[in-house]
């Protein structure tokens, strides 16, 4: 009898009362944390989200086909984690983490909880590195700056994909190494999800890892009503809007950007000298076009200064119209917005604006280009060799 050992393992187990909507709800698990994760008599597994006297709501990982009333729950007694590290690149997974692509076990990894703190003030540092989008109407007019929040907020149908997608494939030809991050939106607590995700978004300061991460977050909106409690919601948390108009969509104006009701309270500053400097008065000249072209159709004798306007801004309108998937390296935006500022466009006609761009493009200095990245801007040497090749 000396040598006869016992071991007991207690599981604590609840059973399910319903599902549905990917959240399943279950009475028994007393002593369950939150976002511990549970596991169902059908493999399935899923975090407990929703911590109720009378039941627990689940958040299920996968399809709930599976999972029915009465189903048994067991606790796994580990908070949510994901492997995380160089392991991860180029693997295909799970929302858990497990491979998928069949090239067998991750190998050598750390794992990380999904649930973190967010970082606090001193382990930020300043947004001041452009993060270039290639499309001419948001780095000129809206730019965005690496480690900030931008939210994309518009209609069905009115382009909001396509701009993170254009975003995401301009960062690929910049040869950056890019995660996404993303949820199928879930009953329950949406608000703390979205400030909980979003506010992880920073740039990180140089004693904690010196990382930065961006995010771009899209809200479809209702007939163009930003004020619902999800788009402010949203737009709180974050640190502007890029806000797109149907109207505009259907008048061929794409990006459909609404220059008005757009806004980034980061971005400005870092964006690129030389891009601000030639999009300075481009804003506040397509905000007075604007006003003025509701009203001269309403009358035929229009003063040369109000004309001159007119045609200046129907050209500021055309130049940031852009394919789909067809991002612009910031350099060659800065010289088409150079060329449109300036004046050499005024002369052209509406329908052959995309020409002269690709003209243009064409044409001039790769070099010159290249010292529109630098952080000097635009000198008056530099102005007066594009001068030359616009005209």
């Amino acid at each position: 009898m000396t040598n006869f050992y016992t071991n007991f393992q207690v599981d604590e187990i609840g059973r399910v009362v319903s599902v549905g909507d990917g959240i399943a709800r279950a009475y028994g698990l007393n002593e369950i944390q939150a976002g511990e994760m549970v596991e169902f008599a059908s493999d399935v597994k899923g975090i407990a989200l929703n911590l109720e006297n009378e039941n627990v709501g689940i958040v299920v990982f996968g399809s709930d086909t599976a999972i029915k009333e009465g189903d048994l729950v067991k606790r796994t007694g580990s908070i949510v984690d994901v492997p995380a590290g160089k392991a991860m690149l180029g693997r295909v997974v799970d929302a858990l983490g497990v491979p998928i692509d069949g090239k067998g076990a991750l190998s050598d990894h750390e794992r990380r909880r999904v649930k973190v703190k967010a970082p606090g003030i001193s382990e930020r540092k300043s947004v001041d590195e452009p993060m270039q989008t290639g499309l001419k109407a948001v780095d000129s007019l809206v730019p965005i700056g690496r480690g900030q929040r931008e939210l994309i907020t518009g209609d069905k149908q009115t382009g909001k994909t396509t701009i993170a997608i254009d975003t995401i494939l301009n960062q690929k030809q910049m040869n950056s190494r890019k995660t996404n991050e993303s949820r199928e939106a879930f009953p329950g607590d949406v608000f703390y999800l979205h400030s909980h995700l979003l506010e992880r978004v920073a740039k990180r300061s140089d004693q904690t890892g010196a990382g930065i991460s961006s995010a771009l977050p899209v809200i479809e909106t209702q007939a163009g009503d930003v004020l619902t409690y999800i788009p402010t919601n949203v737009i709180s948390i974050t640190d502007g809007q890029i806000c797109l108009e149907i109207e505009l969509f259907y008048r061929g104006i794409r990006p459909a950007i609404n220059v008005g009701l757009s806004a980034s309270r980061v971005g400005s500053v870092a964006q690129l000298k030389a891009m601000k400097q030639v999009c300075g008065s481009s804003k506040l000249e397509l905000a007075q076009y604007r006003e003025v072209v509701a009203f001269a159709q309403f009358g035929s004798d229009l003063d040369a200064a109000t004309q001159a306007l007119l045609n200046r801004g129907a050209r500021l309108t055309e130049v940031p119209k852009q394919p789909q998937y067809e991002p612009l390296p910031i350099e060659k935006q800065i010289v088409v917005i150079y060329a449109a500022v300036n004046g050499f466009c005024d002369q052209m006609p509406l329908d052959r604006i995309s020409q002269y761009e690709k003209a243009i493009l064409s044409t001039i200095n790769p070099e010159l280009e290249k010292s529109f990245l630098e952080k000097g801007g635009l000198t008056n040497e530099r102005k007066m060799e594009p001068d030359a090749s616009l005209k």
